[in-house]
């Protein structure tokens, strides 16, 4: 089949009109109005930062793992008039068929739809996607989460690696990879799995800084012994409230429509269980905090995501799992914890850099506690015997991750750079705990963990195997 060949009047639009009519946005972020262009241009596009964005013409592929993501996108697509659709474990049975006999129809009306790479697997869908492109309506496939195509990421799933399908089957659809957290290793992966030319005519790769000024990073140290977790929280989140009522913040916010609780923000942690009772001890302490997690009905978590974007009072604060992928497109988020200590570098960083995308100030604080950072250890060894796990990495990021929360004499920001292969940093203005204050963040370290030896004697006598429910 002949490459693809578009218009000028197609691949050459009024980006910036474009953006205003459709998306009601007066500019682009850095690196968007080249991303777009370089897709539209016809090359495959590689991309590492935590922001995305999706643009299509005929119909386009978005490949996602995270159902909440592709819930949230959709339903904002659709309010801005493009006609977008998803097609997972929760799309209703006659959704599905009348999506794939639009598919089956190579001319598909759909101009975005959002798949799981479980999906893509199929025969059946491979067989439909055939049809459209033997039509040349397959405009391009975007993969987000392109880490978890390598092993050598620190979330590696199968079904991802299996994507290499599309460039064998459809050579001349360009292929776009997002990502926020790949370094070299796992970026030169990808490509070699996807079997993508990494000549510059063909490939254009874009590569964002991991440095967030606008967030205030911070360690807290607690312990079994003593965990004063949600003491801690209620006392900080209860003094940016009383901030906010008091004047002249209060009269700002009430001219823009905000009330002085309405501080958006999420509260990561592991277990399903601790997830709802977190939500709802934050309640009983008169917090607007709603659980998020994989076993809530679909009816429920559409309903939690939506309230809690427009800011309803009760669903100011979402508590969710790590295994549930929060990618969320709400950009005023002003907080994220932590609770327990994530499962990998990569994964903190994520979670954490969903704060702050408006630019404004942001806080971002993980609890960190010995017993945690075993008990997470030990979960990882579980998997060690599997055939399609990568332990071995997923065990050198978390090494990473706990030496990260226990270093007081670094900036958190230059750590993180140096992680994602970063060789300068900015200058941090205050915005992390080592340069906010050294002496406290050493004093708070001394004080706070428990021994390595006590930590020791609870693992032999295995008191820190962990059970959480994901």
């Amino acid at each position: 089949m002949p490459s693809l060949v578009r218009s000028n009047s197609i691949i050459l639009p009024d980006l910036d009109f474009t953006l205003r009519r459709q998306f009601n946005k007066t500019g682009f972020r850095p690196f968007q109005r080249e991303i777009i262009q370089a897709a539209l241009d016809g090359h495959d596009v590689v991309r590492d930062d935590e922001r995305t964005a999706d643009s299509g013409y005929c119909i386009t592929i978005v490949v996602s793992p995270l159902l909440s993501l592709m819930m949230n996108q959709v339903e904002a697509l659709r309010a801005a008039g493009i006609d977008a659709s998803s097609f997972n474990s929760n799309t209703p049975l006659q959704e599905r068929d009348q999506i794939l006999a639009d598919l089956k129809s190579g001319h598909p009306r759909t101009r975005l739809l959002y798949v799981t790479p479980e999906l893509c697997a199929t025969d059946r869908f491979r067989d439909r996607l055939q049809i459209v492109y033997d039509q040349r309506e397959l405009a391009r496939i975007a993969i987000d989460e392109a880490h978890c195509i390598s092993e050598w990421g620190h979330d590696f799933r199968k079904d991802f690696k299996r994507l290499s399908w599309f460039r064998e089957s459809f050579p001349e659809v360009p292929i776009m990879c997002l990502t926020a957290t790949a370094n070299d290793q796992v970026r030169n992966d990808v490509l070699h799995t996807l079997c993508l030319d990494t000549e510059p005519d063909r490939l254009k790769s874009f590569t964002m800084t991991a440095y967030r000024p606008n967030i205030h990073f911070e360690i807290r140290y607690t312990r079994d012994e003593d965990d004063r977790r949600l003491e801690d929280f209620l006392k900080w989140i209860r003094s940016v409230y009383e901030r906010r009522s008091q004047e002249p913040r209060r009269t700002e916010l009430a001219a823009l429509g905000e009330r002085p609780d309405n501080v958006p923000g999420i509260i990561y942690t592991i277990s399903r269980d601790e997830c709802e009772n977190i939500a709802a001890q934050l309640r009983q302490e008169g917090i607007g905090a709603q659980p998020f997690h994989a076993k809530l009905s679909k009816e429920v978590k559409e309903q939690t995501l939506a309230k809690w974007v427009s800011n309803e009072p009760g669903f100011d604060v979402i508590v969710a799992t790590t295994a549930f992928g929060m990618g969320i497109d709400k950009d005023n988020v002003r907080f994220v914890v932590h609770w327990r200590l994530p499962k990998s570098f990569e994964g903190y960083y994520q979670e954490a850099g969903r704060a702050g995308r408006d630019g404004n100030a942001s806080y971002c604080f993980l609890y960190y506690s010995r017993e945690d950072r075993d008990r997470v250890c030990n979960l990882i060894i579980r998997d060690r015997d599997s055939k399609s796990s990568n332990w071995q990495a997923r065990a050198s990021s978390l090494k990473t991750l706990a030496e990260y929360c226990e270093n007081v004499t670094t900036c958190r920001h230059k750590l993180i750079c140096d992680y994602f292969g970063e060789s300068d940093t900015p200058a941090c203005d205050y915005a992390c705990d080592y340069h906010k204050d050294q002496a406290e963040l050493q004093r708070r370290f001394l004080r706070g963990l428990a021994s390595e030896e006590w930590v020791s004697t609870q693992r032999e006598e295995g008191l820190l195997d962990a059970n959480w429910d994901e």
